[in-house]
């Protein structure tokens, strides 16, 4: 399969599943409650791509600038969730993104080639909250993202061939909360990590207003941009990511 096509399958899943959403942190903070408070948040983030990908050793590095709709067209499945819990200052948040996407190129002699790209992340961190004042708060936190790409290239009457890249990327985070109103705040949400550990750096933002519906109901609507520099025995992923996302959160 030409090496452009194989990158193209890489980068729009890449595109799409990974990263840690942090829209979620959508209610009051108070440390009268002992018990854990619990919130999911199901999210969509509708982002470009924009960087360098070599997905195997010895292939061509293909600079890649894709908008959300040309991610959008070879997608076959997604999920994207990220949970927070809470018990008097401790925090602890979790967040799973799934994405898979295939697609296929004409080869000479009338053949054909299919390819297809999964991709997991998960990221788990913890810490400690600040509660600075009646309407503003900070977070603290640090933790691990896991990264598992899985690529593969099939030919009819020949054998498929394949390519898993993982790694895990130690984080520290920082996450600003402020109330502006009874139903409306706003979030900032600050990342780095990597230190050559796994990817050799990575850091994210992200800023985002809030609405109480109800009770128990959060939407939320935010910029976030993700920049990830990974390099090992020849593969590279070196890409920026970049767009609106929107949330809509559940407290239980």
């Amino acid at each position: 399969m030409p090496a452009s096509s194989f990158s193209r399958m890489l980068r729009n899943t890449a595109a799409l599943g990974t990263g840690m959403l942090v829209l979620g942190t959508a209610w009051s903070q108070t440390t009268a409650e002992e018990s854990w408070r619990v919130q999911l948040t199901p999210y969509v983030w509708m982002t470009g791509l924009e960087g360098h990908i070599r997905p195997v050793s010895g292939g061509p590095t293909a600079h890649v600038d894709n908008s959300f709709s040309d991610i959008l067209q070879n997608l076959d499945a997604a999920l994207f969730l990220t949970g927070t819990a809470r018990k008097g200052r401790l925090v602890v948040q979790g967040d799973f993104s799934y994405a898979s996407t295939s697609d296929s190129a004409k080869l000479p002699f009338g053949l054909s080639a299919h390819a297809k790209v999964r991709q997991t992340s998960a990221t788990l961190t913890g810490g400690y909250n600040w509660q600075l004042a009646p309407s503003t708060s900070v977070d603290l936190m640090a933790g691990m993202r896991l990264w598992d790409i899985k690529a593969s290239v099939r030919v009819p009457g020949l054998a498929a061939t394949q390519s898993t890249t993982h790694f895990v990327d130690p984080i520290v985070a920082a996450r600003w909360r402020q109330d502006w109103a009874p139903q409306w705040s706003t979030l900032v949400y600050l990342d780095a990590g990597g230190f050559g550990v796994g990817s050799d750096s990575t850091w994210q933002a992200v800023g985002a207003v809030n609405y109480q519906w109800s009770e128990n109901l959060f939407f939320s609507l935010g910029y976030r941009h993700l920049h990830v520099n990974y390099r090992d025995d020849g593969k590279r992923l070196d890409f920026n990511q970049s767009g609106p996302m929107l949330g809509a959160t559940l407290k239980f």
